[in-house]
């Protein structure tokens, strides 16, 4: 049997110590480590004198963030690429890096190569890292002899990939903030500013314009529930929050919601069939079959109603059906995409195309970012002016009216 399926995980535990430090002081703290011979071998590396090590039971299993991931995949990339063993590549990473979180998986992924263990089976192990996508196209890669060169695209994928979501984030986090500062501002004024108006006006005594009266009006209730308001809509945002953590049905509405806004939801189903493409055009390209393909697609398109989709494609196509049929009946791909797919089955480019689709739906995202975030600007400060100038008109209207009667 291959040592990949028979070996066990290695087990790490944390211990708690109290020792002291090459400076002389005493100092206290947590390791990881897979036994208390190793524990004590780490602090003796940190120069530091152990007087007491307690077990604290198993460790939890090490979380790289998708940062994280990507260095880590160019770095292995660079060393491979030098001609270092992939061993001691691994271990070069671990002892010179100076996270904990990659200190510690990757050490563990070198002993587990030590062991026997292939490097796509250790790091399948991770699954909150490495995703089913990144394993199988090592896998891949370490059957065919390329290695190198699958970590070298997965580091150039993954970062063009977070470029793109850092401009999709900036586009929406612009006029999201500068909305938020419009309503906290008009709450204030609402709040601190129109209650003074309020006494001027009373001892006018004259009918006040109907505009006045409305904010007035929306300046007593918002005085009165100021507090309790912002309260229950935080403690609402906390368990919406907690909800979409908890219930997967949530998650699965919020995803269906967001595919629904005119300029939004195109942006967000061009972003999943941009990715989604890509994926299956990148397993294709490495020799893998169409009906095993969608197994590891269940993630790749960063939305679950195409997640969905995919699963149901995937039996759809194991059972005999076309792509683009299937693709269709689902109902969340694109007309244009569905006819694309279609005519690539019938010439056998079905590889090529995806990768012509994701790279067209890739620069229609980046167009469409361009345009939100050249849009943001205007329309806030108009909705900003809207907001502002309207409360000023409204409580400076009485005071016109009355010095035209003067």
């Amino acid at each position: 049997m291959h040592p990949s399926v028979c070996a066990e995980p290695l087990r790490e535990f944390k211990f708690a110590w109290h020792g002291v430090a090459a400076n002389g002081k005493l100092q206290r703290g947590t390791v990881v480590a897979q036994n208390l011979a190793a524990a004590q071998r780490t602090l003796r590396d940190s120069n530091i004198v152990a007087l007491r090590i307690e077990p604290r039971g198993r460790a939890p299993q090490p979380r790289l963030s998708a940062p994280q991931v990507t260095q880590f995949s160019r770095q292995l990339a660079g060393l491979l690429h030098a001609g270092l063993p992939l061993l001691q590549a691994l271990e070069l990473i671990a002892g010179s890096h100076t996270q904990a979180a990659v200190k510690r998986l990757v050490g563990t992924i070198a002993a587990d190569i030590a062991r026997g263990i292939r490097f796509s089976a250790a790091l399948s192990r991770y699954p909150k890292s490495f995703g089913t996508l990144y394993c199988q196209l090592l896998q891949l890669g370490e059957a065919s002899g390329a290695l190198t060169t699958v970590l070298t695209r997965l580091a150039d994928e993954r970062e063009r990939v977070a470029a793109q979501q850092a401009k999709l984030r900036a586009a929406l986090t612009y006029p999201l903030c500068v909305l938020l500062f419009a309503v906290a501002l008009t709450a204030a004024l609402m709040v601190f500013v129109v209650p003074a108006f309020q006494q001027i006006f009373a001892g006018v005594g004259a009918q006040l314009p109907a505009p006045t009266r409305i904010v007035l009006a929306i300046s007593a209730i918002a005085s009165r529930y100021a507090v309790p308001g912002a309260a229950g809509v935080l403690a609402g945002a906390v368990l919406f929050q907690a909800g979409l953590r908890r219930y997967s049905s949530w998650r699965d509405w919020l995803d269906r919601q967001a595919l629904k806004p005119p300029v939004i939801g195109t942006l967000f189903t061009q972003l999943a069939v941009a990715r989604w493409s890509r994926a299956l055009a990148t397993l294709l390209q490495a020799g893998t079959p169409l009906a095993d393909a969608f197994d590891t697609l269940r993630e790749a398109s960063g939305n679950r109603v195409f997640d969905a989709a995919t699963r149901q494609i995937g039996i759809q196509v194991r059972q005999g059906q076309r792509l683009a049929a299937a693709m269709a009946s689902c109902r969340c791909f694109p007309g244009a995409v569905v006819q694309a797919i279609a005519v690539a089955e019938e010439t056998g480019a079905l590889a090529v195309m995806l990768a012509d689709l994701a790279a067209l739906h890739e620069r229609q995202v980046e167009e469409c970012i361009a345009k939100l975030s050249s849009l943001a600007e205007p329309v806030m400060i108009i909705v900003l002016g809207m907001l502002v100038g309207g409360l000023v008109v409204a409580m400076y209207l009485p005071i016109i009216q009355l010095g035209n009667a003067i």
